[in-house]
């Protein structure tokens, strides 16, 4: 434990860097009082072609922003960065838990572990694809595995993913959180009667794997007039553009790039349901779905394929569809345009869903109880260990 008596967490994440709602989670960790946390996040981070600089800004808790090298590199992009710092800050923090938020086979987590000291090593894992890593980083996936003290799982899949690859430890669930203050409901929304166009919408990056062309198909099979309207950028915009002319969707499909947090909840609120019809390939799983309980924050419910993680987010809060099905969405479109009410009961429920099972609160307490379980049982072998043994 730190002189104050709490619990010294040291929080790596470069996800921190490039976004507030990589930062907000850790308000909330920090606010509590037997924790005393530290961030570590890049100085500069690149990310999807933008360049982005960490912002200065006063969370009520130490942020150490370093530099660091190779922030993008070969095939591997994102994992191959490392700090150059870190071994000065962690001798002079002397924490008693890392939480990383980066997958085991990065170099930062090699880093973390060799400069790990007397800490406790907790990491949180996102990917949910089984596959041999190139080398060296399969190497260090296992190094770093059979050395962690705990782990915090985004998906059943991922922790499927690092048992096969031989962690044996205990493991927490963890979602995303999302920011209650700006993803709220609209203050009067009224049932849409019958006869209304319904609005479908999406926001995200424009890629092939994210389903759309399957939107797109069921919206023009469908009897009803409902429309389409799509937010995000990729290098799938103009095959997306083309293929509203060629079925005639010109007048029930918008397409607009990307906008400021407070733009996208203003967006979802205008929806009647949110689509992510993500489509599983070789490379592509989706891991979690973030839009998802946004969408449900603002009382949005959302029409999901049976893609990785999709169904236990959505949870009551929608509709699963199979994937590349667009006759299937296509009916259940026509379904929802006849029968409104399950519109309103299942906004009731994504609202509850979120509130029950992705605040940042509650992705907080998965943080500290996996951070205090790990140092209760890093402590408890250390107290073991020095135990001389007894003569019989």
């Amino acid at each position: 434990m730190s002189s104050s008596g709490r619990l010294r967490i040291v929080s790596i994440a470069h996800p921190a860097t490039s976004s507030e709602a990589g930062r907000l989670r850790y308000r909330h960790l920090a606010s509590r009082p037997d924790v005393d946390l530290h961030l570590v996040m890049p100085e500069v981070w690149k990310e999807f072609g933008r360049t982005i600089v960490a912002p200065p800004c006063d969370e009520g808790f130490p942020i150490h922003r370093l530099p660091i090298r190779l922030p993008e590199a070969g095939p591997m992009k994102w994992y191959v960065h490392f700090y150059p710092a870190l071994r000065r800050l962690l001798r002079e923090l002397d924490p008693d838990v890392i939480q990383l938020w980066e997958e085991p086979w990065s170099i930062v987590a090699l880093q973390a572990q060799m400069l790990r000291g007397r800490a406790a090593l907790v990491i949180e894992v996102d990917q949910n694809i089984l596959k041999r890593l190139p080398p060296p980083f399969e190497a260090i996936r296992k190094f770093v595995l059979g050395r962690t003290d705990h782990v915090l799982s985004r998906s059943p899949d991922a922790t499927n993913v690092v048992r096969a690859r031989g962690y044996s430890g205990p493991v927490t669930p963890i979602g995303y959180g999302v920011d209650l203050a700006t993803f709220t409901p609209a203050v009067a929304r009224l049932a849409k009667p019958a006869g209304e166009q319904l609005r479908l919408g999406y926001v995200g990056r424009l890629v092939v794997e994210k389903g759309l062309d399957d939107a797109l198909e069921a919206l023009a099979r469908s009897k009803s007039p409902i429309r389409l309207s799509i937010m995000g950028e990729g290098p799938h915009e103009a095959h997306l553009r083309q293929r509203v002319d060629e079925l005639g969707l010109g007048d029930r499909v918008d397409i607009k790039g990307w906008d400021s947090p407070a733009a996208v909840a203003s967006f979802l609120r205008s929806l009647d349901t949110l689509l992510l019809l993500t489509r599983t390939t070789r490379a592509v799983r989706e891991q979690f779905g973030r839009v998802i309980i946004e969408a449900q924050a603002c009382g949005i419910p959302v029409i999901g394929s049976t893609c990785g993680a999709i169904p236990d987010v959505v949870g009551d809060g929608g509709w699963i569809v199979p994937e590349r099905d667009p006759g299937r969405l296509c009916q259940l479109l026509d379904e929802l345009d006849i029968d409104r009410v399950q519109l309103a009961a299942r906004a009731e429920a994504a609202r509850a869903n979120v509130l029950r099972r992705f605040t940042y609160d509650a992705v907080a307490s998965a943080i500290e109880n996996a951070c205090r379980a790990a140092d209760q049982s890093r402590t408890g072998s250390r107290v073991v260990r020095s135990q001389p043994l007894q003569a019989n």
